[in-house]
C-alpha cells in the first residue's frame, strides 16, 4: 500500500507538473507562439494596385497598367539553389544568376525572384516547373505608344512608383492605394494563397485627362527626328501650345527613349529637353525687345534707325551684323533681324522698362508648369548689369531661356498680350467625377497691351513674309515668327563653330491656334542658321497640324478665272534698282555687297521726336556711334 500511495503521488506530480506546462504554453504563453507560428507559417505580400490611366486630349490612352506574374521563392523548399537560380536566370533576361543563388540558400521563408514579369518570360519560368518557385499577380505600367512623348510621360520603377515626368509629379493622384495579401505554409512546407486569410484589394489611382494630343506629338516627333538626323545635329527640342489655354499639344526631345524599357537607355535620353535645357536664345529674343520697344511708345513700326553698314561700336567693343544694312524701318529691322538696328532700339527703352518686360513675359523664373525639373533660365538682375548687358540682351545674348519659356512668351503675343501658364493635365477623374486642373484660363500676366500686341504680330508676320523666316511660310496661313541663331556658350566665350539654331512662332497669324518652337543644336554642314534649319521645321509641323485641328486654310482668288482670255504684253522698261540690301535670310551670301550713296552722318533714330525724358543711354550711345570708332573687343558675334 506504501509502495502504492508514493506511485499515486509521484503520478499526481508529474500530471500537475504537465497541466502547469500546459497553461503556461497554451494560456499564458498563447500570445507569443501564435505570432511565432504565423511568423513561420505565413507572410504578408504587399500588392501594387493599378495606377491610374494616363490619356491624351481625344481619349488615346498614353499610359496604363497591366496585371502581369511576378516570381518568387521559398528558399527551405528548395534543394538545390545553384542549379534552381541558374534555371531561372536563363529564363529571364538580365538576371543575376550568383545572387539569386545565395538569395535562395538563404533561410529566409519569402524572396522575390523576378517580379512584374512579362508574360512571354513568365511562361518560360512556369515551365521550368522547379519546385519552391511560386507567382502572385501585379500590376505593372506599360506605354502603349512606345517612345511616343516619353520625357513627358515619365516612367515607373519597379516599386510602382514614378520616377520621371507625369508619373512622378502626379504620383499621389495615380499610383493608388497598395493591397495586401497572406501567403500560407502548409504542414507539407508547400505554398497556398487562401481566401479566408488577410486579404485587401488594391485600390486603383486616378486617371489623368491631358491637353497633350498624340497625334500632333506624332506629327512633331517625326519632324523633329527627321531635322536632326539630316542635319547631323546633337539633338533636339520642339514645343507647341494652344495660345487660348496655354496647354502643352505636344512636347519633344530627340533622341528620345522607351519608357517600357528606360533602364537600356542613358539617363541623358530621359531628359526633357524643352524645358530642362537652357540656352542663350539669340535672334528670337528679338520679339522681346521689340515688344518692349513698341510698349515704351518711343518706338514705331516705321521708324527708321540707322544700322551702320554692318556694325555697331559702343564702348570700345565692336558688335557686328550679319549683313551689311543701311536705313531700315523698325519693322525691317525685325524682319531682316539687325543686331545694330534693334540694339538701337533697346537703347531708347529704359532700363527699368526693358527689363520689366523681360520679366513679365516670364524670363528669368519658372512657368509652373506640371512637370519636373523645370528651370528657371538665367537672367541677372537689373543691379548687376554691366555697360553693354542691355545692347547683348536686346539680340538675344547674355540671358538664357528655355524653349518652353520662349514658346509662352510667343503665346502672349498670339493672345494679344497675356501670358498664360503653361500646362500638361487638363483634368483628373476622382471616381465618377473629373475635375478640371484650371476653372478658368491661368493667366498669370500681361506684359504687354493688346495693341502693342497686334502691332507686334504685324512685325512678325513680315519676318516670314519677307525676311528671315521665310522657310517657315505655309501655303494658305499667314505666319509669324522669328528666327535665331545663337553661339552656344562655353568657359570664356563662345564655341566657334557651335550653333543652336532655333524658330518661334504661331499661326495663322490673324487667328492664333498654334505656337511653337523648335530648336536644333550643333547641327553640321554649312546649313546652321535658324533660317535654313529651325523654320523649315516649324512650317512643316504647323502645315499638318493645323489642317488636323481644323483650322482651314485661306484660298487666294485666282489671277485668271476658267476660261478666260488675257492678250500678251510686251514687258514694261525695266524700273530702276530701288537702293536696298538682299533679305532673303539672315545667310551671309556676299551676293550683294552695295554701298548706300554718301550722305550725312549715321543717325541712331530717326522718326517722331523722343518724348521727353528719354532714356540718357540713347544718348551716349548715339556718341559712341558717332564717334565711330573702329577698336574692337573680343566679342565677334556670329549671326543671329
Amino acid at each position: 500500500m506504501k509502495r502504492l500511495a508514493v506511485t499515486a503521488v509521484l503520478g499526481t506530480v508529474w500530471v500537475l507538473l504537465i497541466a502547469a506546462r500546459l497553461y503556461d504554453l497554451q494560456v499564458v504563453r498563447y500570445g507569443h507562439y501564435t505570432n511565432k507560428a504565423e511568423r513561420q507559417q505565413q507572410r504578408v505580400v504587399t500588392l501594387d494596385p493599378p495606377r491610374g490611366t494616363i490619356y491624351d486630349a481625344q481619349g488615346r490612352e498614353l499610359a496604363v497598367s497591366i496585371q502581369v506574374d511576378s516570381a518568387y521563392a521559398v528558399p527551405p523548399e528548395i534543394d538545390d539553389p545553384a542549379a534552381a537560380a541558374h534555371a531561372v536566370a536563363g529564363a529571364v533576361p538580365g538576371l543575376d544568376a550568383r545572387k539569386l543563388a545565395r538569395q535562395l540558400a538563404s533561410d529566409r521563408e519569402f524572396v522575390w525572384v523576378a517580379r512584374k514579369l512579362d508574360p512571354p518570360v513568365a511562361e518560360k519560368v512556369r515551365r521550368l516547373d522547379l519546385k519552391g518557385i511560386y507567382f502572385l499577380p501585379e500590376s505593372k505600367r506599360y506605354y502603349p505608344m512606345g517612345e511616343l512623348a516619353a520625357q513627358v510621360l515619365g516612367y515607373v520603377g519597379t516599386d510602382n512608383h514614378g520616377l520621371g515626368g507625369l508619373e512622378l509629379v502626379y504620383d499621389g493622384e495615380v499610383a493608388g492605394k497598395p493591397g495586401r495579401r497572406t501567403v500560407l505554409r502548409d504542414a507539407r512546407r508547400g505554398t497556398v494563397v487562401s481566401p479566408y486569410l488577410s486579404f485587401a484589394e488594391p485600390e486603383p489611382g486616378h486617371d489623368l485627362h491631358l491637353t497633350l494630343d498624340a497625334a500632333v506629338q506624332h506629327i512633331v516627333e517625326r519632324e523633329l527626328a527627321e531635322a536632326v538626323e539630316k542635319r547631323g545635329a546633337k539633338r533636339g527640342s520642339a514645343i507647341f501650345l494652344d495660345p487660348d489655354t496655354g496647354g502643352v499639344l505636344a512636347m519633344a526631345t530627340y533622341p528620345a527613349f522607351d519608357p517600357n524599357d528606360f533602364g537600356s537607355y542613358p539617363p541623358s535620353r530621359w531628359r526633357n529637353g524643352a524645358i530642362m535645357d537652357v540656352y542663350e536664345p539669340g535672334s528670337t529674343f528679338k520679339l522681346v525687345t521689340a515688344a518692349a520697344a513698341l510698349e515704351s511708345g518711343v518706338v514705331h513700326a516705321e521708324d527708321e534707325f540707322d544700322c551702320e553698314m554692318g556694325g555697331i561700336t559702343l564702348l570700345g567693343i565692336r558688335i557686328r551684323d550679319h549683313k551689311a544694312f543701311g536705313r531700315l524701318t523698325f519693322a525691317q529691322v525685325i524682319a531682316k533681324s539687325s543686331n545694330v538696328g534693334v540694339i538701337k532700339a533697346a537703347l531708347l527703352v529704359g532700363n527699368e522698362r526693358f527689363y520689366g518686360t523681360i520679366r513679365g513675359f516670364g524670363f528669368g523664373r519658372l512657368t509652373g508648369i506640371d512637370l519636373p525639373g523645370e528651370s528657371a533660365g538665367i537672367l541677372h538682375p537689373l543691379e548687376s548689369w554691366g555697360p553693354l548687358a542691355k545692347a547683348y540682351i536686346a539680340f538675344g545674348q547674355g540671358v538664357s531661356v528655355t524653349p518652353l519659356q520662349l514658346a509662352a512668351a510667343a503665346a502672349a503675343v498670339a493672345d494679344d498680350g497675356e501670358l498664360l501658364r503653361p500646362h500638361v493635365v487638363a483634368a483628373v477623374s476622382r471616381g465618377e467625377a473629373l475635375v478640371p486642373k484650371y476653372h478658368e484660363r491661368p493667366v498669370v500676366g500681361r506684359p504687354i497691351s493688346p495693341a502693342t500686341a497686334r502691332e507686334l504680330k504685324v512685325l512678325l508676320e513680315g519676318v516670314v513674309t519677307d525676311g528671315t523666316g521665310r522657310a517657315a511660310a505655309v501655303a494658305g496661313y499667314r505666319v509669324a515668327g522669328k528666327t535665331g541663331t545663337a553661339q552656344i556658350p562655353v568657359r570664356g566665350g563662345y564655341l566657334r563653330n557651335g550653333f543652336l539654331p532655333s524658330f518661334v512662332g504661331f499661326a495663322p497669324a490673324d487667328r492664333p491656334a498654334l505656337v511653337g518652337v523648335v530648336a536644333i543644336a550643333e547641327p553640321q554642314g554649312f546649313e546652321y542658321y535658324g533660317g535654313q534649319v529651325a523654320a523649315p521645321v516649324f512650317g512643316a509641323i504647323a502645315r499638318q497640324v493645323l489642317l488636323y485641328r481644323g483650322v482651314h486654310p485661306e484660298r487666294e482668288r485666282p489671277v485668271m478665272w476658267p476660261g478666260q482670255v488675257e492678250l500678251a504684253k510686251l514687258p514694261a522698261a525695266a524700273a530702276p534698282a530701288a537702293l536696298a540690301f538682299d533679305d532673303t535670310d539672315d545667310v551671309t551670301t556676299g551676293a550683294d555687297d552695295r554701298a548706300l550713296p554718301a550722305g550725312p552722318d549715321p543717325v541712331l533714330w530717326r522718326g517722331p521726336a523722343p518724348p521727353a525724358g528719354a532714356p540718357a543711354a540713347a544718348a551716349e550711345a548715339g556718341k559712341a556711334v558717332g564717334d565711330r570708332s573702329t577698336a574692337e573687343g573680343g566679342h565677334s558675334h556670329a549671326p543671329l
